[in-house]
């Protein structure tokens, strides 16, 4: 850059296509030009006709590259964006050239195609007009923050109840109450203040900040409650607004109706006019506030003033005495009066030290609300803590607590003499002085007395007095320099609050209607003009005030909206408490000067102040919030905003992960953690159901799924497979884990399921897979995978269960308008679908998009899928009926286990069970059955009927057997044409088919017996032969597998890994 010219030099890339055809070679050339750029800054070194992450006419490190520097553009709320903004390369288009080169466009937001407007010309233009949109109504601390919060701390308490709680408390626990009430606003204010430092702030003020940090739930329940607070809190201040001037109207004889009515007239007026002044905008409402604040301040610079002049006869008999030690003294300790204390009087004053997030509720409109919002509200609450101090110590300083005031112009004077007393003291009482001139002045009565120069010469006894502090709630008024002026402050600050209230309630209400949390009231977000103005909300508000005014009495509802504010102010202290308590590497808060604990202190001390205030609001005010909590909780709006109740999930997720590493497992608390071969989930409902039916609420599922081909070409697809799985089984309410894996053959991806999928003890122990119902017609590679599956599952110690339905599993081939059971399926519920299994299909066939509107070719499928996996596995389905279980061998307790954990489940809850046996002989059937019956009971597993059969070991019929010979004829070694059990070990020899000839006979007799006995079962469960290595071939297997479930009702049959997994010991 030379500074002297105003030039700055840049690199313009273009691809030399001459050198390139001269010699050619596998990579492109690009020819560097050196540029020179009139009068540019050296951060507008974008060049817009290149891509919005291209370096071309910028370098890094003195190169030209494809990585970027970086920008604020790429950490922003892409969602929030509408412009054409810089896109960082994304890994694959750093990683993989072809996909950068078929990739090289401008990323545009909206609806519209990029553009020609180069880049920098689009964010300047979006800069401008948000520039030009906001120039008149974003404003610094001092006027969107400060100045907010002290017209809205100061209110009508300062002037009219203030005096009182000195009176009450003395001067020295009133400082402790002001400075209480300080410590709670500010204890909340270092909470906010390190919230809103922790990264950008939008609008909605304390519900953004709860929201985003305790997520959806809390926050929609408190913008919400707060909204009502201060469209509420507008009727309280113009109410007292009103009944001030109905005050002077009716000191001088002036009512239009009556007092009840004229308050209404008065107050519906007054709010039409705030109501008029927000609908101009903000920037006149700032206006109006800052003339509210210059006659506030006036107010208390003329109480102040009136402190130090000499107070006049009729003052002192009123109780101002000026300053006096001896005043000081008197007043300085408590003199609570009708049934008031310590807590009743801080419940009175602490709505007096609310107000402080009058600049947080329009942080939308700061310029820079991360510093505007600490520095005002902190600023604004130690300000008015000292002008409240202050005030206190004046008003118990120079003012007594009792005094009766002149009282002779009230009697009764005639036209010559009259007896008149003026009691001037306690001390004094019977102190009577006589006048005879009714023109004689108060003034000259009391100069005609030699008054004692001490407080006790006008002092009375208590309930005696009209005038002092404990009595008289104008006393700020009658010591002021100019009367007229406290009026104009009381005024003042009645307005100046509810005018803030009218801003922050509408502006709180759009954020949230914004956010969709609750239904039906997103019309109220839509915002007018270039400051997105609420004013449909802005209507709303002022329709609720206008009813609240037009009941007129308010002070019963009072103490609920000050507990609705104390509620906010709770968690907002409890936000910053628990995102510290998370831990998560997000929080970090600019804001250093917090603390964690004091934020909890903070967020208790708000909680004790809403009982102290008023218990059965606060009560009110918890169950308000709660129920709108667990309603949005119920709801459970699609929305993620990283709150610390996230944060929290994953961190206690990990620590009882760590803690259940050093637990000892033990029998009786054995859960089946299942992983079930789903392919795709939604491919197999039916097996995802079932497997659910077993797991829900009590143990670990994974669906694994093995995506066939080669790693290295489809790995980039496997990101996008799981999420879509992961929508799949939220949408549809399934409790699952997803683990996908990229495999060249089946097996090998399950070999890797089987010993990577879970975390410590949160691991599975039993697999789940479909039944391969085509095996006599698949490749012998698939059948061997298959059974070579069961082998690895035994050798890693799983417990292995094989589900079949008449129909299958499958659900890929489900042709339109089909209803009944599951005809017309693809009877292969193992493999994946041909689709996947190829490794040919492209990324864009098998994912989706974030838009809802995306899936719904695949919500269709899975309706589906649902309709008819009804029949079986889903509720309202197996009211009635048996789950028969055909315990054969004992394998542990895993085939007796799993029937029970079903008929616990709603969907099978009306099925019992029926339990089938082997006996050893006919002679000791009555012992087996005893026998068996008794471990039953000790295992307190309850069944409908259990019987022990002999007829295992009895031969099978001859159509039976014929029936097994033509299943595997097929499968058969054939030595007549050169096969070889080393050539062909799926097949079946001769030899090895008479080796196993009993256990041939025991499968096809137990098949007889199933057709007899559980032909009307809902379910059976049978345990799973075992197949042993070197021993029983592949084919005879899957034929022995095949002869148990054909024509079967639904069957598991299943076999634990031989450990106990019942036991009948306390």
């Amino acid at each position: 850059m030379d500074a002297d010219s105003g030039r700055q030099a840049t690199f313009s890339i273009s691809t030399d296509d001459d050198a390139q055809q001269k010699n050619p070679s596998r990579f492109k050339v690009a020819k560097v030009e050196f540029v020179v750029d009139e009068a540019k800054d050296e951060s507008d070194e974008d060049d817009a006709n290149h891509h919005a992450y291209d370096t071309q006419g910028q370098k890094t490190f003195g190169r030209n590259t494809l990585e970027t520097l970086p920008h604020m553009d790429h950490y922003r709320n892409l969602l929030s964006t509408t412009g054409v903004i810089r896109k960082r390369p994304t890994l694959l288009e750093l990683h993989d050239i072809e996909v950068a080169e078929a990739d090289d466009q401008l990323l545009k937001y909206g609806d519209g195609e990029p553009g020609n407007e180069s880049l920098k010309a689009a964010l300047a233009k979006e800069e401008a007009a948000q520039s030009a949109g906001g120039a008149g109504f974003k404003f610094g601390w001092i006027e969107g923050v400060l100045i907010r919060c002290v017209l809205n701390i100061f209110g009508v308490m300062l002037f009219l109840r203030l005096s009182w709680v000195v009176g009450q408390a003395g001067i020295g626990f009133a400082s402790v109450v002001i400075l209480l009430a300080s410590l709670v606003t500010v204890l909340t204010s270092l909470s906010m203040s390190a919230i809103c430092t922790n990264g950008l702030v939008k609008g909605g003020g304390a519900y953004y900040m709860i929201s985003r940090s305790l997520g959806p739930e809390f926050g929609g329940a408190i913008g919400i409650v707060f909204s009502v607070a201060n469209a509420v809190a507008v009727a309280m201040y113009v109410v007292g607004f009103a009944e001030t001037i109905v005050d002077i109207l009716k000191e001088h004889g002036r009512l239009m109706v009556d007092e009840i009515n004229d308050i209404r007239i008065i107050g519906i007026i007054t709010a039409i006019g705030l109501m008029c002044i927000t609908f101009a905008g903000l920037s006149w409402e700032a206006k109006a506030q800052l003339v509210l604040l210059v006659i506030l301040l006036v107010a208390i610079a003329n109480f102040v003033i009136g402190t130090f002049i000499p107070p006049t006869a009729e003052k002192r008999a009123k109780g101002f005495v000026g300053y006096n030690m001896k005043t000081f003294r008197d007043n300085f300790l408590p003199d609570f009066r009708e049934e008031h204390n310590f807590f009743s009087v801080f419940a009175i004053y602490f709505p007096a030290a609310t107000g402080i997030l009058a600049g947080a509720n329009i942080s939308g409109d700061l310029k820079d609300a991360q510093k505007a919002i600490p520095k005002g509200t902190l600023l604004s609450i130690f300000l008015t803590t000292v002008v409240y101090l202050a005030v206190a110590w004046m008003s118990g300083w120079s003012i007594v607590r009792d005094a009766y005031g002149p009282i002779a112009s009230s009697l009764p004077l005639n036209d010559t003499t009259v007896n008149g007393s003026w009691i001037l003291g306690l001390e004094s009482s019977s102190l009577v002085m006589n006048y005879t001139s009714a023109a004689t002045s108060i003034e000259t009565i009391v100069r005609s007395h030699e008054l004692n120069e001490t407080t006790s010469d006008i002092l009375c006894r208590p309930g005696e007095c009209l005038y002092g502090l404990h009595n008289d709630m104008q006393v700020m008024q009658m010591v002021s320099g100019f009367a007229p002026l406290t009026i104009a402050g009381i005024v003042s600050a009645t307005l100046s609050s509810a005018l803030a209230s009218l801003v922050s309630a509408p502006r709180v209400f759009q954020a949230v209607c914004k956010d969709r949390i609750f239904p039906g009231i997103h019309i109220f977000a839509t915002g007018y003009g270039k400051a997105e103005e609420p004013r449909r909300a802005y209507a709303l508000a002022f329709a609720l005030a206008l009813a609240c005014i037009c009941i007129g009495e308010l002070n019963a509802i009072a103490p609920l909206i000050s507990n609705f504010f104390l509620m906010s102010y709770a968690l907002v202290n409890y936000s910053c408490f628990d995102a510290s308590l998370a831990k998560s590497p997000g929080w970090r808060p600019a804001f250093k000067y917090y603390s964690m604990w004091l934020s909890l202190v903070g967020a208790l001390l708000c909680v004790t102040v809403m009982f102290i205030i008023n218990w059965w609001t606060a009560l009110i005010t918890i169950a308000l919030v709660a129920a709108l909590f667990f309603y949005v909780h119920y709801r459970k709006p699609d929305i993620n905003w990283g709150s610390s109740t996230q944060a929290h999930v994953y961190k206690n997720a990990l620590q009882n992960t760590h803690k259940l590493v050093n637990v000892n497992e033990h029998v009786k608390n054995f859960r089946p953690q299942v992983l079930v071969l789903t392919g795709a989930p939604m491919s197999r409902q039916p097996l995802v159901d079932f497997a659910v039916s077993i797991t829900k609420n009590i143990g670990l599922l994974v669906c694994g799924d093995v995506i066939l081909g080669n790693p290295m070409d489809k790995l980039l697809d496997l990101r996008e497979i799981s999420r879509k799985a992961y929508i799949w089984l939220s949408k549809h309410k399934t409790k699952a884990f997803y683990s996908g894996i990229m495999a060249q053959s089946l097996r090998t991806g399950v070999q890797s399921l089987l010993q990577s999928v879970g975390l410590g003890k949160l691991r599975p122990n039993t697999l789940l897979l479909g039944f391969k119902s085509d095996w006599h017609k698949a490749s012998p590679e698939e059948v061997c995978d298959y059974f070579r599956i069961i082998h690895d599952a035994f050798d890693l110690s799983y417990g292995v269960g094989i589900l079949r339905l008449k129909s299958g599993l499958h659900l890929s081939n489900l042709s339109p308008g089909t209803t009944e059971g599951f005809n017309g399926l693809k009877d292969v519920e193992l493999n994946m679908p041909s689709d996947r299994a190829n490794g040919e299909k492209s990324l864009e066939d098998n994912v989706i998009d974030d838009n809802k509107e995306d899936y719904d070719s695949d919500d269709e499928q899975a309706d589906e899928s649902k309709q008819l996996s009804n029949n079986y596995f889903t509720k309202g389905v197996q009211n009635k009926g048996f789950i028969d279980v055909w315990w054969l061998f004992d394998d542990g307790g895993l085939t007796l286990l799993i029937p029970y954990i079903l008929t616990t489940k709603k969907q099978w809850k009306g099925c019992k069970l029926r339990v089938y046996m082997a006996g050893s002989k006919q002679s000791a059937l009555d012992r087996d059955h005893r026998h068996m019956a008794t471990l039953l009971s000790k295992f307190r597993i309850e069944y409908s009927s259990m019987a022990v059969l002999p007829d295992f070991a009895k031969q099978p019929s001859e159509e039976s057997m014929m029936e097994f010979n033509k299943l595997i004829a097929d499968w058969m070694l054939k030595p007549s044409e050169g096969e070889t059990e080393e050539t062909h070990p799926w097949k079946i020899s001769e030899e090895e088919l008479l080796l196993q000839k009993d256990r041939t006979y025991r499968h096809i007799k137990t098949r007889e017996l199933l057709m007899q006995r559980s032909k009307d079962a809902k379910l059976i469960v049978m345990t799973l032969p075992m197949p042993r290595k070197g021993i029983c071939s592949s084919g005879l297997y899957m034929a022995w597998i095949d002869t148990l479930t054909r024509d079967m009702p639904p069957i598991l049959l299943l076999r634990g890994n031989q450990e106990n997994v019942l036991t009948y010991y306390s």
